[in-house]
Formats: C-alpha cells, structure tokens, sequence
C-alpha cells in the first residue's frame, strides 16, 4: 500500500516539473524575443521651433470703471408716491425716477405765493406814494425788502418741492431699486445704481520704470474671462501724475466705446499697453513643452538609426530650457533652442529621452496666436 502511494505522488512530482520546466522555457522564448524586436517607436507630432515678430506690450491687471456712475439718493425726506422707472432699465438725462410726497409743501407753497402777491401789491403802491413824496424812502425800502423776503420763501419751498422729485442725473442704466413705494426714506437714502456704460474706462498700474515708454498715443488692449474670445481695444487717455509711494506703481487710465455694454463697472480684465516697436523671438506651441517641478523641457527631435523594418530614424532627446511670455497657443523661449530645430508638439508625455519616435501624419489643431473655442 506505502509503495502504491509513492509511486503515485514521484508520479505527480513528474507530471508537475515538466510542465513548470514547459512554461519556464516557453517564457524566456516570449522575454528573448521582445527583447530581439525591440520597443516600437511612438508616434508623435513634430514642428519646428520658429522666430517671430511680436508686439511689445506692458502688460497690467485692470478694472472696468464706469464713465459716470453713482447711487442715486433721496434729497428730502418722505413717504414714496411713485416709482417711475424699471429695474435695469436706459433712462435719459433728467427723466424722473421717483416722486415723494409733497402735499404739505404744495400747501406751504400757495400760502407764500399768496403772501408774495400781497407783498409784491404793497411794493407796487408804495412806489407810487413814494412818487407823490407821501411816505418816506424807507417806508418804501421796508416794502420792497419785505416783497424779496417773500419771494425767497416761495423759492425755497418751491425747492423743497423739486428735490422730492428724483431725475436721472445722466444718461446710463439703472440696477436694482432699493426702494418700495409707500417707503418712508431719509435724507440720503439709496434709491437706484445709476452707471453710464458708453464709453467706460479700464484703471490699471504699471511699474515706475515703464514711464519712459508711455509716450505718444498708445493702444490698450484687455480681455475678460467673460468674454476670452473677444479683446477689446482702447486708447490711454490718462496717467496719474504721482507714483504711488507704498508701491512705486504708476496709477493710469484707458478709455473704451463699450456700445454693446459688455464691460461692465468693477469687473476684473487683463490689460496690456501696446508699445510701438516689434521685437524677434523664438516661438514653439505651448504643447510641445513639458512642465515639471525641477524645470522645464522639451523633447527636440534628431536624426538617429533606422530599423530593420524602415520604421523609426528619429530619436528624442529631452532639453531643458527656459520659457517666457504666452500668447495663444504659443509660448517664448528664451534659451535651450536655436530657430530650425524640430521639437516633439504633441505626445511628449509618453516619451524619455532617448526614446525612438517617428513622425505622424495624425490631425491636430492648427497653434495660434488667436484661438478660437471653434479651432480646438
């Protein structure tokens, strides 16, 4: 019984150690043949590092301020009657916006006139006395002084009267109302935002040093997230004449026709002054760089051996440079590349230098200085 058992387990052991020993030579076939075809190269796009001739600009942090704008409030005090005017609505220089209650003044106001009547009938006939020599001058002083304390009464109701009829200072466009009718407000009281969109102007700061740039008249450019697609351009119509001691910035103003009313008071643009000289630099797609904590690279593509199969002949070999100013689609560098390289555009995250790479013919987009949501 023992011998049967044995002979049946040396049997497993048999039967076990020859499949391991199959398997094991069948994987050194597949790891020797790999390591005979060698890794594939990666299919990438390569594009040529170029020289262009950009604009010089300064460029600057903005904000969109109106070219008139307040918060309209109440002049006199008293119970709101009526309403004339729709949140968010264009009104007219002088349009009425709100009438508070003025009957007490109204009332007030015909007593005086009335009393400006009688006065203004008693300088009258003591003029006339005083022409026949039957009152004295300053009988007829004290009647027409009394004439001119009654009229100025009248005025200053009449005035009373008038400041409880709220106008649009400006033309410009109305926020929301503050108020309700039948409100009781005070002197002072908010009652609207009033702000004149067209034209508006854009403050920003530059840094003391650039004075001597600012010279002649100077396009202004900004751009908002609200609108990334569209730049708008305007004009420097204003630059504060003292330097700002805590920053040494120079505080200065542009001015932009804002018709369709997409820039809008308080809102945050990126401003850049566009001075009148060009200048060459060395251009590559933003893409074609590999940003990393210990600097950045790119991937420059040379010329290097060819396979078997006439795939490959290029290899990539990772550089180091430094980049600077973005536009677009573009970013500058201004060392580590010469004009005429060809660098990796698209694919570099898959790649190590040295690595084989070859060309391919695959769609990209077209890099801009301008891009649109469309062209990606």
């Amino acid at each position: 019984m023992i011998k049967k058992v044995s002979l049946a387990v040396l049997a497993v052991v048999l039967i076990f150690g020859s499949l391991a020993g199959l398997y094991a030579m069948m994987i050194r076939s597949l790891i020797a043949a790999g390591s005979a075809q060698g890794v594939p190269p990666e299919a990438v796009s390569v594009g040529e590092v170029k020289v262009e001739n950009w604009e010089s600009t300064l460029p600057a942090v903005g904000t969109v301020v109106a070219y008139q704008g307040i918060t309209v409030g109440a002049e006199a005090e008293g119970v709101v009657r009526e309403i004339s005017f729709e949140a968010g609505s264009v009104v007219e220089a002088g349009e009425v916006l709100l009438q508070i209650d003025a009957d007490v003044e109204n009332a007030q106001l015909r007593a005086a006139e009335a009393a400006a009547d009688l006065a203004r009938a008693n300088a009258r006939r003591a003029n006339e006395l005083f022409q026949t020599k039957t009152i004295s001058r300053a009988e007829l002083d004290g009647a027409e002084a009394a004439l001119k304390q009654a009229e100025a009464q009248a005025d200053n109701i009449r005035a009373v009267i008038a400041k409880k009829t709220i106008r649009a200072p400006f033309s410009g466009r109305l926020g929301i109302r503050l108020i309700n009718l039948g409100q009781f407000v005070n002197k002072g009281d908010p009652i609207v935002s009033l702000q004149s969109l067209d034209p508006v102007y854009v403050e920003f700061s530059l840094p003391q040093q650039t004075l001597r740039k600012l010279e002649g008249d100077l396009v202004v450019r900004v751009t908002s997230d609200a609108f990334p697609e569209k730049p708008f351009e305007g004009r420097l119509t204003a630059v504060n004449p003292a330097i700002d001691a805590t920053t040494r910035n120079l505080r200065m103003q542009a001015t932009f026709s804002n018709k369709d009313g997409h820039l809008v008071p308080g809102m945050f643009v990126n401003a850049e002054v566009v001075l009148p000289e060009e200048r060459a630099v060395l251009v590559i797609p933003q893409t074609a760089v590999l940003y990393a904590p210990y600097g950045d690279s790119v991937f420059v593509a040379e010329t290097g051996e060819q396979g078997p199969d006439g795939t490959g002949g290029l290899v990539a070999r990772q550089q180091f440079v430094r980049t600077g100013e973005k536009r677009g689609d573009f970013v500058v560098v201004t060392s580590g590349l010469e004009a005429g390289q060809k660098v990796v555009t698209t694919g570099v995250f898959k790649l190590r230098n040295g690595a084989a790479i070859v060309a391919s013919d695959i769609a990209v987009p077209e890099a801009k200085l301008s891009p649109r949501p469309e062209d990606s």
